[in-house]
């Protein structure tokens, strides 16, 4: 069992917003399964947060790009991560005749979460931010997820977790998804989007950057990577740099694209390589 390749797909956007992309991901799933590779599913829900928030009257005010978290609206975060999108996920890979576990960073221990501050820069003074209950990953304890994985389990994972002192936060599932790529030392660590890949003018669909080693993302934040694509760049060099063989921005609207992603890699998606 141990000797099966493994998975990390980070998995969310539009292709988790529709039904049918939905069911054509854990098709594709099944398949990477067949193939005999072990696979983890990790997810965040920015969409489903956004809505229920909404719902229960609860403004967001985002600083630097990240959501500002009250304890209050954690609770609803962890509803719609853990109830809703989780329990959809785990729901669907079990009809499809798969063996799916839904958990959390907090499950077991898997994930220790710290306090996050965003640091920004005035009149050249560093300034930090307090986010509330927004955190990054301390260190994760992979015993769970391999003891899933050895027994045939899916692992289907949410990025809300504690720290030592056991308060709650949610952390970016971009940089949760690497973290626990990196730590599971897996052979395939893929990121899901709704593009093809890491575009170098993205207006033009034949400008992706099919390889681009490590080295060479920093000179591109800001112009080349923006907006959503920066975590998600982040999250690989966060899975190379603590033992990821591979790290790959798909197209999770296509699903065929997680299996060749594993199995003709020349042509799918951006690969970063060490």
């Amino acid at each position: 069992m141990g000797n099966r390749p493994l998975i990390v797909v980070k998995y969310g956007g539009n292709a988790m917003q529709s039904e049918q992309l939905k069911q054509s991901v854990v098709q594709s799933i099944g398949t990477l399964l067949q193939h005999a590779y072990r696979l983890v599913l990790v997810h965040g829900g920015g969409p489903f947060i956004g809505k229920i928030l909404e719902q229960v009257n609860i403004n967001s005010e985002f600083i630097g790009g990240h959501r500002k978290t009250s304890p209050e609206a954690l609770k609803y975060i962890e509803m719609a991560l853990k109830g809703e999108v989780n329990g959809s996920l785990v729901n669907l890979l079990n009809k499809a005749g798969h063996q799916a576990v839904g958990l959390s960073g907090k499950d077991g221990r898997m994930v220790i979460a710290r306090k996050r501050f965003h640091v920004s820069h005035e009149n050249g003074r560093e300034l930090r931010h307090d986010l509330g209950q927004v955190g990054d990953v301390a260190r994760i304890d992979t015993s769970l997820p391999i003891l899933l994985l050895e027994n045939g389990f899916i692992p289907v994972i949410t990025c809300i977790a504690s720290d030592e002192a056991g308060n709650d936060y949610n952390i970016n599932a971009d940089m949760f998804a690497g973290s626990l790529a990196g730590a599971l030392k897996a052979d395939h660590y893929l990121v899901l989007t709704d593009v093809d890949g890491l575009l170098k003018d993205i207006n033009d669909p034949s400008s992706i950057i099919r390889k681009l080693p490590l080295e060479a993302l920093d000179p591109l934040f800001g112009s080349v990577i923006k907006g959503g694509m920066i975590p998600k760049l982040e999250s690989c060099r966060i899975a190379l740099m603590n033992g990821a063989r591979s790290a790959r921005i798909i197209n999770g609207t296509k699903p065929e694209s997680l299996l060749n992603a594993v199995q003709s890699k020349e042509s799918t998606g951006t690969e970063i390589c060490l």
